[in-house]
């Protein structure tokens, strides 16, 4: 499916409005320097009404990762979780999810651009919200975290970090921070964050804003990368440390591991979710399905594109050639089901990842476009001249909706989730691992709630990298683990080897260099 078909999809007002534009387009627009009215010369007073410009900023950040595009393609689709193959002439696109996947990205690429001037423009508008004499101090403490939240990805995805003050024009140049710096800054963030949040047990209806749970989970995040960041080559034990006691905190406040795991990702009460955004989830739905898979809310089925690689599906547990219900596959690759278990709950629509001959609600085959069976097969002969059945597919959340009392089926609810509590179990256990230690055991604890999943001898960084991948597929993590344990460089499916460390981190947008001349490119680029 082409990019352009998105306008058919009422989710659609959630995907970026640059679209429209071409990759190579170097004109500056407000967001490449974060310009806003009201600044400059005459003096900025505040927003006029703080409690409404911070859920207009939650609102933001929520549709900034809702699109398969930007955050998403650049988290997930230059990792080996993901591949969007071009099928005839569908998803072809210009060549832009190929060049993430080969990365071979340059520095006009439009999602680079759009992540950029996104992420960016929230930090404006966050630091608008802090600076605002009449804002309450649970309105700043909010604004701080969402500050430091957009500023991370920034850090983590580019490095520095252009920063603008409240009161300075259009004519003033921003300020570069060095990564260095803006893991500092937003330290303090979110450390001052804190002592205006709420703190909150799981079930809770407000993990859709900023609590103290979420603030350490990403103080926990920005330590656990802290050698990555601060450019030291070896994680410094304090650090380590510091993940260890802020994940022992956020469990103290009743947030833990739990069975059942597809469940978590209903918009039900669970004690894993410590931050979902108001993100529509048509796009984690239909991205991968085919054209010939639909629910009774889209009847127009799949748009047929995102797929995994053999390789990253072959690492979980099971018969490598099928995935239907009782094959014995462990619990988090999910199952497809077949004519026996397809029913008007499941919608013939599987979990995890979709394999093999795929099945309508009543149990009939269905059948391709060309009125041949539909079946989905693990290998891709290229990047381009695919049909429409190679690559597995990749769900999470599920059309169906256990919740919706009206018609069953899923409204696109805006629940996704972002900080999970078995990712910070993991993180837990790898800075124990990192200061010396095994995590074996706490890596076997979350193994023993997941069905059909045996216990893991040992475990390695190999295996730990491994086991974060099964764990938290498509959660927008993939890439930042990969860099962290040296193995985004690396070859896999379709992609080469590239060695080259510089490709760790994105390039500065063109239109960015062009509009502060205190920026300077990354190298490689």
């Amino acid at each position: 499916m082409k990019l352009e078909t998105y306008k058919k999809f009422v989710f659609a007002s959630l995907f970026i409005l640059g679209l429209t534009y071409s990759c190579t387009d170097l004109e500056i627009e407000g967001t490449d320097s974060i310009i806003s009215e009201g600044t400059g010369d005459s003096g900025f007073t505040g927003v006029s009404n703080p409690a409404s410009a911070l859920n207009d900023l939650y609102n933001e950040v929520g549709g900034d990762f809702a699109t398969q595009e930007n955050m998403y393609a650049l988290s997930e689709v230059t990792s080996d979780e993901l591949l969007i193959p071009t099928r005839g002439t569908d998803w072809g696109d210009n060549g832009v999810w190929r060049q993430l996947h080969t990365h071979t990205w340059t520095p006009d690429h439009l999602f680079i651009k759009n992540a950029w001037n996104n992420l960016n423009e929230n930090i404006f508008r966050a630091s608008e919200i802090i600076e605002t004499p009449s804002a309450e101090n649970s309105i700043v403490a909010q604004a701080k975290f969402l500050r430091a939240f957009n500023m991370f990805f920034v850090m983590d995805l580019y490095g520095s970090i252009p920063f603008r003050g409240v009161d300075e024009g259009p004519e003033i140049n921003p300020t570069v921070l060095t990564r260095p710096e803006a893991y500092s800054f937003i330290e303090t963030d979110l450390t001052e964050a804190i002592q205006g949040l709420p703190s909150v047990s799981p079930g809770v209806a407000n993990v859709g804003t900023a609590t103290q749970e979420a603030a350490k989970f990403l103080l926990a995040k920005l330590y656990l990368n802290g050698h990555v960041y601060k450019g030291t080559g070896s994680a410094d034990n304090a650090d380590m440390q510091n993940v260890i006691d802020l994940v022992d905190e956020i469990n103290a406040s009743g947030f833990d591991v739990q069975e059942g795991y597809f469940q978590i990702f209903e918009p039900t009460d669970d004690t894993e979710t410590i931050l979902f955004l108001r993100s529509d989830l048509g796009a984690r739905i239909w991205n991968t399905l085919h054209y010939n898979q639909n629910a009774p809310d889209n009847t127009g089925g799949g748009w047929n594109g995102f797929s995994t690689l053999a390789e990253f599906y072959d690492l979980f547990e099971g018969d490598p050639n099928t995935n239907y219900v009782g094959d014995g596959q462990e619990e988090r690759r999910g199952y497809v089901p077949d004519a026996a278990t397809a029913n008007d709950q499941n919608l013939g629509i599987g979990y995890g990842f979709l394999i093999d001959l795929q099945y309508n609600e009543d149990g009939t085959p269905l059948t391709n476009r060309q009125n041949q069976p539909l079946v989905f097969q693990k290998e891709f002969p290229s990047l381009v001249g695919n049909g429409e059945a190679e690559g597995v597919r990749v769900i999470k959340y599920h059309p169906y909706d256990p919740t919706d009392e009206e018609d069953q089926v899923n409204s696109y609810r805006q629940h996704q989730i972002i900080f999970r509590y078995a990712d910070a179990h993991l993180m837990k256990a790898e800075a124990m691992m990192r200061m010396g230690g095994d995590p074996t055991s706490m890596v076997n604890d979350l193994r023993g709630l997941r069905e059909d999943t045996p216990d893991l001898a040992s475990v390695t960084e190999q295996t730990l990298l491994e086991e974060r991948a099964r764990e938290l597929f498509i959660e927008f993590w993939r890439r930042n683990d990969l860099v962290r344990f040296g193995q985004f460089t690396a070859p896999w499916g379709l992609k080469e080897v590239s060695g080259d460390e510089n490709m760790n981190l994105f390039p500065i947008p063109a239109t960015a260099l062009l509009s502060n001349p205190n920026l300077v490119q990354n190298p490689g680029y």
